[in-house]
């Protein structure tokens, strides 16, 4: 812009100076072509009174009419103070105030001569040798009585006076051109930057416009041109800013939509580059977006598989759907999708890559499939006992009494324990799909632990089991009461069934602090036999629906195989956790950690 400014400054100085120049020199020439004009008329006036008063048709001999003619001219040039000549018809010079006209050549070849014999009066400036200096020449034609031209008068001067004051004139002109060229120089650049400068400002909107600063404006003073290009460039900056805050907007949704999905995204573009990859991405295959991001897809680290899949979607241009096991980072069960990216022309531009961890799915699916095996197997046991004992008893032991009173008790037994079963399974599906809310209310947990022990003290003492609790004062808890009991008589009922005669089983209840200090107090509720204890393999088992330690000691204890999975999801609904501490021959303990309020 500096440099348009400079150019602009330049051509306005020349076309002012250019211009001033020009019209200077016309003047001088003008002013040169009149002074010169107004001698040669004065130079012929003077001729024509010269030509009146003085005799210049005397007869004679050359050598008495040159000195003559001579005296005469010297006689007019101390009146004109120019130089005078007189030239006979023939061209020769009888007279002149200046120099011998015998030494003189002839003169009627001289422009001066031949232009007064055309036309009456004749004039030239030439150099004269003689003088070394300009001389403005004028001659005018003599004649006698009968009217014929018998010789030629000339005067001539120097032109020294017009040439010095065309100097002056020129020295004038050219220190007035320089001060006229000095004020066009401020007077051009300051119009030139008085044009530029609305521009400069545009420009420099432009460019900040360019670096993504929308809020730049051109400040518009005139409703000229190029305050018109002004409100322009400020309209288009508030379009801009405007689609620019929209695109903001909706990019910071789709980044926030695709950075939370729980489904992996990953593109390539018609480069065969990965273009785009979002948190799960790195999740799901194990790799950082660093390593994935802007190579090609096949040059990336990840998995072959994948790069399989990726290279066959471009070779064949079509929707490929594929379940494909990883086993890095994690083992995981992926449903790989990939779409081919068209452009409006149906042109190839890339590949869409959504990847779906079903692991989850797959293992309920498999737990569900599971779940109705072990259920279909609990129940095939009861219901094969109770229909053969019956079928036994209707082909004539009914008639035994001793017979069919035993064959009753065992119908009888298995009947109950299949209503167990039955009720667990009842109970633990609307446990997990959370049809029965939690009741909860402020809690004292002594007294729930008391109770609890009075219902399962008929059991222990069957056993010879002793009951014992170690509780703090004053333990609250923000819980369902009913639950609660749920939890601690599944687990004490446990631990009654796993521990030998004479054996114990303890409560213990306390205060604890967890990592966050006072405002996060938990209370560790510990179930503790001496029974026969877990193998530390199955410990990480033990909470799965159906599973036994030891099946047909379970059986025979009269277990479901579903309390202890039962008393993990009471557990987790009251956002509280359990674990499990055993060891063979040495007993069991359960500890229960859960939040506390303060009465």
């Amino acid at each position: 812009m500096h440099k348009f400014r400079v150019r602009l400054t330049v051509i306005l100085m020349i076309m002012i100076g250019g211009s001033m120049l020009i019209a200077g020199v016309f003047m001088a020439k003008l002013l040169e072509d009149s002074h010169i004009k107004e001698l040669e008329s004065n130079l012929v006036r003077e001729l024509r009174v010269m030509e009146t008063m003085g005799d210049w048709n005397r007869a004679g001999k050359e050598e008495f009419l040159i000195p003559y003619y001579t005296q005469q001219a010297q006689r007019l040039k101390q009146y004109t103070e120019a130089r005078v000549t007189y030239i006979r018809e023939d061209g020769r010079v009888l007279g002149d105030s200046d120099e011998n006209p015998a030494e003189m050549d002839n003169h009627m070849n001289r422009a001066e001569i031949s232009q007064a014999m055309k036309e009456g009066a004749g004039y030239t400036i030439r150099h004269s040798n003689t003088l070394e200096r300009n001389m403005l020449y004028a001659a005018i034609p003599v004649r006698d009585g009968r009217g014929e031209v018998s010789g030629y008068l000339r005067l001539a001067i120097s032109l020294e006076q017009v040439e010095q004051t065309i100097r002056h004139l020129w020295l004038f002109l050219l220190t007035g051109l320089l001060i006229l060229f000095a004020a066009a120089g401020i007077i051009s650049y300051r119009i030139a930057r008085g044009l530029t400068r609305p521009i400069e400002n545009i420009t420099q909107v432009a460019q900040q416009i360019t670096n993504r600063n929308y809020k730049a404006r051109v400040e518009t003073q005139s409703l000229d041109e190029v305050g018109q290009l002004g409100q322009a460039i400020n309209r288009m900056a508030d379009s801009l800013q405007m689609q620019m805050n929209r695109i903001l907007e909706h990019e910071g949704r789709l980044k926030g939509v695709l950075e939370n999905m729980g489904s992996g995204i990953l593109m390539v573009d018609k480069d065969q580059r990965i273009v785009l990859v979002n948190r799960s991405v790195e999740d799901i295959l194990g790799f950082s977006s660093s390593e994935l991001y802007g190579k090609k897809y096949n040059e990336a680290k990840q998995q072959f598989e994948l790069t399989k899949l990726i290279q066959e979607c471009i070779e064949t241009n079509k929707y490929i759907r594929e379940e494909k096991i990883f086993y890095y980072p994690v083992e995981r069960i992926l449903e790989i999708s990939l779409s081919p990216i068209l452009q409006a022309g149906g042109e190839w531009s890339g590949v869409l890559v959504v990847l779906h961890d079903i692991t989850a799915i797959r293992r309920l699916e498999r737990m569900r499939s599971e779940f109705v095996a072990n259920v279909s197997h609990e129940l095939k046991t009861p219901i094969a006992a109770v229909k053969g004992f019956s079928e036994t008893l209707l082909a004539g032991a009914l008639d035994d009494r001793e017979t069919a009173k035993s064959f009753l008790q065992i119908i009888f037994d298995e009947s109950e324990r299949l209503n167990r079963l039955v009720g667990d399974i009842l109970e633990l599906s609307k446990i997990e799909s959370k049809r029965i809310p939690l009741q909860l209310s402020p809690t004292s947990l002594d007294s729930i632990i008391e109770k609890s022990l009075q219902m399962m003290e008929s059991e222990a003492a069957k056993k010879k089991i002793s009951l014992s609790m170690s509780a703090e004062e004053n333990l609250y808890l923000e819980a369902d009461e009913d639950r609660i009991s749920q939890i601690l008589i599944n687990l004490l009922a446990n631990g009654i069934n796993y521990t030998p005669e004479g054996g114990t089983v303890s409560v213990q209840a306390e205060s604890i602090e967890h990592d966050g200090g006072m405002d996060d107090e938990r209370i560790r509720i510990s179930i503790k036999d001496s029974g026969i204890g877990i193998p530390s393999k199955d410990l990480p088992r033990i909470f799965e629906r159906f599973y036994r330690v030891d099946k047909a000691r379970s059986r025979s204890s009269g277990g479901t195989g579903l309390g202890l999975s039962i008393v993990k999801h009471l557990v987790d609904m009251h956002q509280g956790t359990i674990r499990v501490e055993s060891e063979v021959g040495s007993g069991t303990e359960f500890i229960i950690e859960l939040p506390v309020i303060h009465p």
